[in-house]
């Protein structure tokens, strides 16, 4: 699965991991994406989003029932 939110679009950031002796490599930062059920358009669809997203109700949830 692609590491992009579908609502915000955030994707992945880059750094360097530093060990105790501060030898850097690259690594990357992925934001936590779930995938869930939600509605758009009044139809229910399977996203993925970010926490970020969902804990700020930017995206309706649909429950099933």
């Amino acid at each position: 699965m692609a590491a992009v939110c579908d609502v915000c679009g955030k994707g992945p950031g880059f750094g360097m991991s530093v060990s105790h002796s501060h030898r850097r490599n690259k690594r990357r930062f992925n934001p936590n994406i779930q995938r869930v059920r939600a509605i758009v358009n009044g139809t229910p669809r399977h996203l993925n989003v970010c926490t970020k997203c969902i804990k700020s109700n930017r995206v309706v949830r649909n429950t099933g029932r």
